[in-house]
């Protein structure tokens, strides 16, 4: 067994060995019948991989349709009535 993975057997009796070792160490995995199954990580790493890569704000200021002229208009006319 790698220092990181896990039978699941081994992961289930000593879970909180296992979740320690994904806080402090390096992600986990773990097998179920030889196989890859799932990957335990840390809270910090897991924040990490979705964070985006930039904010909103830059998001538009890249975007291809920045410098496009888009005249947005809002439909003034009163709502239809709507017996209740």
């Amino acid at each position: 067994m790698n220092d990181n993975t896990w039978q699941l057997q081994d992961a289930k009796s000593k879970f909180s060995q296992l979740v320690e070792s994904a806080i402090h160490n390096a992600p986990q995995i773990v097998t179920k019948h030889g196989n890859n199954a799932v990957v335990v990580l840390s809270f910090d790493e897991y924040k990490k991989m979705i964070k985006p890569k930039q904010d909103l704000v830059s998001f538009f200021k890249n975007s291809p349709f920045c410098d496009t002229d888009i005249e947005i208009t809002r439909n003034k006319d009163m709502p239809r009535d709507i017996e209740l």
